[in-house]
């Protein structure tokens, strides 16, 4: 690769190739996973760009097209299985410094790829009262474009359930990887062609997103002698439709007292918990439905006194679990599962009796093809690759898919599948195979056929086959 001719190319335009910089914006949070760690160590790109406006977006992929250098997309760098780590090396485009909110407007806002979630929230805030429908627990870090190319879901799903829902994302614009690179805008049916695909067929240069009523929304912690108790009454919680939750997550014993180290004067060792995040104005009724339930309030943000140092629920949940609990013990690691509805109590109940103390328990109550259902992200104490297979082939035979984490490829992760639009869009978009290489199997080996036959996390446009 000619990167000595692309920094001229690139004159003007913001630039970084300082090794150290480089490999540490070459990462994201793939050492979640002990496999991925060992597989992707060494990766790291020649050469990080920052462009700041589109036009300097199109003149960077018009030069690497020229020179056949590979173009890698990265947000924040705060995914979870090397989505944006730039296997074949060339340049990791920081969108970053795309950070403008331009438009706020009754249930709507549109910024740059690179804004960051709570930074959106802030202004939407101050200018009506607003805010995002559904943000990662990476909420003060992760950027909204790398959400969209590589999140699913998050705080807020138990109403709206996921990016993969109609109507979770307005509007994309998509800058293609040509000797010409075109501008497209994507609505509708066509967004999934690059939500979910981690930047391998497009790069996202604008963004409109759904905005709905913002709160002063209430932290509690419930208190349990069970795992599966906290699991039964996370699930009937999510199912009271007159009351205003943001965030439904039982975590099992010893996670809360041995990982949740700020909170841990709340809690009893040996407590299993559910966090809940809910609307000021539906507090006293969540009290009395919770005290209905025998459950015991260890924590409620509202009386309180001293919230110093204490991180929000939404960073106690989802992947923030995971990694406080690899803070304390760094042999842990996590699986991506879902409970279909309507069995998810009784498959939890299953698989953790299957699987015993080698599985902590940690759930995320979320609607899915609108019924309330869990995803789990349970925390796995790690030992082999082999018995990670195990487990993941448990899960899978006992009817509870694995969207594994510990691969980096967009079908072996939350598609589940080759999705054949996003294929032909690649072809399309991206004749060279120039984005994110190494990401979408079925470009990379045209004669492979993925067809799981199993629920999958993104739906696409068109089943493989």
């Amino acid at each position: 690769m000619d990167i000595a001719a692309l920094k001229a190319d690139l004159a003007g335009i913001k630039v970084e190739d300082n090794p150290a910089i480089v490999q540490q914006k070459s990462r994201d949070f793939y050492w979640y996973s002990p496999v991925l760690k060992a597989q992707l160590e060494h990766v790291t790109a020649d050469l990080v760009v920052s462009p700041k406006t589109e036009s300097e977006l199109i003149s960077v992929l018009k030069a690497c097209y020229r020179l056949g250098i590979p173009v890698t997309p990265r947000g924040t760098g705060t995914g979870n299985y090397g989505q944006a780590m730039p296997l074949s090396g060339g340049v990791v485009l920081s969108l970053a410094d795309m950070n403008e909110i331009r438009v706020i407007a009754p249930g709507r806002v549109v910024t740059g790829p690179g804004a960051v979630i709570s930074e959106i929230d802030k202004a939407a805030r101050a200018h009506s009262a607003q805010e995002l429908r559904i943000h990662p627990s990476t909420y003060h870090t992760a950027s909204i474009g790398g959400f969209i190319a590589g999140g699913s879901g998050g705080v807020g799903s138990i109403n709206w359930g996921g990016l993969r829902d109609f109507g979770n994302i307005i509007r994309l614009r998509v800058v293609t990887m040509e000797e010409e690179p075109r501008i497209l805008e994507l609505t509708g049916e066509d967004l999934h062609k690059v939500t979910h695909a981690y930047g391998t067929n497009g790069i996202i240069s604008e963004v409109e997103m759904p905005l709905t009523a913002a709160y002063d929304w209430v932290d509690v912690i419930v208190g349990f002698d069970t795992f599966m108790d906290a699991a039964r009454y996370g699930n009937a919680l999510g199912l009271q439709d007159g009351l205003l939750t943001k965030l439904i997550s039982p975590i099992a014993a010893p996670a809360p007292f041995t990982y949740f180290k700020r909170h841990q004067k709340f809690f009893r060792d040996g407590q299993s918990i559910c966090l809940v995040t809910v609307a000021p104005h539906s507090l006293d009724a969540f009290l009395a439905f919770t005290r209905r339930w025998g459950a015991e309030i260890v924590f409620n943000a509202v009386t309180e006194t001293d919230l110093k140092g204490l991180p929000p629920n939404f960073e106690l949940s989802w992947n923030h679990t995971t990694l406080r609990a690899l803070r304390v013990d760094p042999a842990i690691t996590y699986l991506q599962v879902l409970y279909p509805f309507p069995h998810q109590i009784e498959r939890i109940e299953k698989i953790h009796a299957l699987i015993g103390d080698e599985m902590i328990g940690h759930l995320e109550f979320v609607r899915f093809d609108g019924n309330v259902t869990c995803f789990g992200l349970p925390m796995i104490r790690y030992t082999t690759e082999e018995r990670l297979e195990e487990i993941i082939r448990l899960h899978e035979e006992n009817g509870c898919p694995i969207f594994n984490p510990h691969r980096y490829t967009l079908e072996e992760g939350g598609m589940k599948q080759t999705d054949e639009i996003q294929l032909a869009f690649k072809r399309e978009a991206d004749p060279k195979g120039l984005l994110n290489p190494g990401k979408m199997i079925a470009w990379e080996n045209p004669a492979y056929d993925y067809k799981s036959g199993k629920l999958f996390l993104f739906k696409g446009l068109q089943q493989a086959g």
